[in-house]
């Protein structure tokens, strides 16, 4: 039984993906395009957006700090008069690798607030909107977490907390909107070449190009997934990893990455 009603057919729907600059969140843009949506992108970045636009017609760019909840409020004030909004989807984030023994207090600040808080400033500007119009109109809002939020990680001190705060996000969001025609996806992605996971100095498992998270996410919103995780060859490990009470999986984790 599908958890969301499916959304396949994107022709003539009003899509918003923050943090499409560039990998997932621009590679699901293009995808979303090339099916016929009305595509805004939001970014920090102006310059990729620009890029983005210039390249597929009818897209708008709109640039945002997603941290800063009066910028997300103007961009979704320029959505939303557009026309009926069908998807939005968070996708900003912000990675750097922390261990305890390098506890950096500006930078889990700034983790929370790119990966989380700019979430909740999305979904403050957008909720209301799809809550109140309802009956004969299904939305999505979709949240980008990561494996990384299954359990705590090494080197993840400052990016995992947040990713597993999104997913308990959306979990609590869809207990919530599942009588209100609001559908609720959460994305979990292994490891994806972008510029988050460029400066990983170790070996990355099952690593899959944008292009490819970009299919799999539509494929998930096309059956209605609530969670929507990929590539499964690494995914599914993690998951079981997951399962393991705390006197298992703090060695294996230790055996595995060698930390």
């Amino acid at each position: 039984m599908s958890l969301n009603p499916p959304l396949a057919k994107w022709h003539g729907k009003t899509v918003w993906l923050v943090g499409a600059s560039s990998g997932i969140g621009r590679a699901t843009a293009h995808a979303l395009h090339a099916r016929g949506a009305r595509v805004f992108v939001s970014a920090r970045d102006q310059q990729a957006l620009d890029v983005f636009v210039a390249e597929h017609a009818g897209a708008t760019a709109l640039t945002l700090d997603a941290g800063d909840a009066a910028s997300v409020k103007a961009a979704a004030q320029t959505v939303l008069t557009a026309g009926p909004l069908d998807l939005v989807l968070y996708c900003a984030g912000y990675y750097k690798e922390m261990r305890a023994t390098g506890f950096d207090l500006g930078e889990m600040f700034r983790h929370q607030q790119v990966n989380y808080v700019g979430a909740l400033h999305v979904l403050d500007a957008v909720l209301p909107y799809f809550t109140h119009r309802r009956a004969g109109h299904v939305s999505l809002v979709s949240l980008v977490s990561s494996v990384a939020g299954y359990r705590g990680l090494p080197k993840s001190l400052a990016y995992g907390p947040t990713k597993a705060a999104l997913i308990n996000l959306a979990e609590t969001l869809y207990v919530d909107l599942q009588d209100s025609h609001v559908g609720v996806s959460l994305i979990c992605p292994g490891f994806v070449e972008t510029p988050l996971t460029a400066g990983n100095q170790f070996t990355m498992p099952g690593l899959i190009q944008p292009e490819q998270a970009a299919e799999e996410i539509l494929r998930g919103w096309a059956k209605g997934r609530f969670e929507i995780h990929f590539p499964k060859r690494f995914t599914l490990w993690m998951k079981a990893l997951g399962l393991l009470p705390a006197a298992l999986y703090f060695p294996v984790i230790r055996r595995f990455t060698g930390l």
